[in-house]
């Protein structure tokens, strides 16, 4: 599993990726892999990373458990594979990007563009057994992430954090906000969407952040 990760991000991460639960977790995955299906493939498991290098990070935005549904998942939060239909939560975050920077709703919900922007597209975990959400939650997943966030947070220039629901602003704390930006509302979900994550303008605020900081603005556009 480990070989998949790019050298850059192996370098950074070499702590994580040597310790007891990083090797547990291989071979949880790896038996999960054998007995049922998994998502996202095992080419696809460290899209992020391979489309956004460390040195490139500017924007980390943290989801929590990948699409569970066929084709869907490909190594990116949020974001589907060309042809797959949007799911709500995507939906609603191109609800949001319409309103915030006048955009059409794209064609495809890939944010491959993003992700080459130097927006980290981050689960907190990474597989999933199909129709199963959370089935890899609490095996390890989670502590190779918060080293994930813990390696970008070291950086020496400013990086934006995009926090969307509960479950990803309990990771600020890894964060030290007085270097970097944060930036929280609700999850995009159509349980939350109305309470806040609506109207919260999110990419007019990274492009600010960014912008404030001395770095290009992340172009926002997709496909129509």
């Amino acid at each position: 599993m480990r070989q998949n990760l790019p050298a850059d991000w192996s370098e950074v991460l070499k702590e994580a990726l040597e310790s007891p639960s990083f090797h547990k977790l291989e071979r949880f995955v790896e038996a999960e892999r054998r007995r049922s299906t998994v998502y996202p493939s095992e080419a696809d498991l460290f899209s992020a990373f391979r489309l956004t290098p460390y040195q490139r990070v500017r924007v980390l935005l943290l989801g929590q458990d990948p699409y569970h549904g066929p084709g869907q998942a490909h190594g990116l939060a949020f974001s589907v594979q060309p042809g797959v239909p949007p799911p709500p939560s995507l939906v609603n975050i191109f609800k949001e990007l319409q309103s915030d920077q006048g955009l059409p709703p794209p064609a495809s919900g890939s944010l491959v563009a993003w992700a080459e922007q130097g927006v980290l597209l981050l689960n907190a975990v990474l597989t999933v057994r199909q129709a199963e959400p959370n089935s890899h939650a609490g095996q390890g997943w989670e502590e190779f992430t918060d080293a994930v966030i813990r390696a970008v947070a070291a950086k020496p220039e400013p990086v934006v954090f995009l926090l969307w629901g509960n479950y990803a602003r309990k990771k600020r704390k890894l964060i030290d906000t007085q270097r970097h930006v944060v930036i929280e509302s609700p999850h995009p979900s159509p349980l939350s969407a109305a309470g806040g994550f609506f109207g919260s303008r999110p990419f007019r605020q990274i492009n600010a952040a960014l912008e404030a900081r001395g770095q290009p603005p992340i172009d926002w556009r997709l496909p129509a």
